[in-house]
């Protein structure tokens, strides 16, 4: 039990010393990595679209 009670008294003695974000910088960091997600989810739909047509056009031959 001591162990435990370390462990986590270790874990909030490094909690004190994290650096936290402000809001700004939050909202600006949120917004970066929602845009990268919709911009890779995008790049994804495209690829997916022109190799499906690619190996639809392959099969029909």
């Amino acid at each position: 039990m001591g162990k435990i009670k370390g462990f986590f008294s270790n874990v909030m003695s490094e909690m004190r010393k994290t650096s936290w974000p402000k809001s700004k910088e939050l909202t600006k960091y949120t917004v970066v990595v929602i845009s990268t997600v919709v911009i890779m989810a995008l790049f994804f739909v495209l690829v997916d679209l022109g190799v499906s047509s690619l190996l639809r056009w392959y099969l029909e031959l």
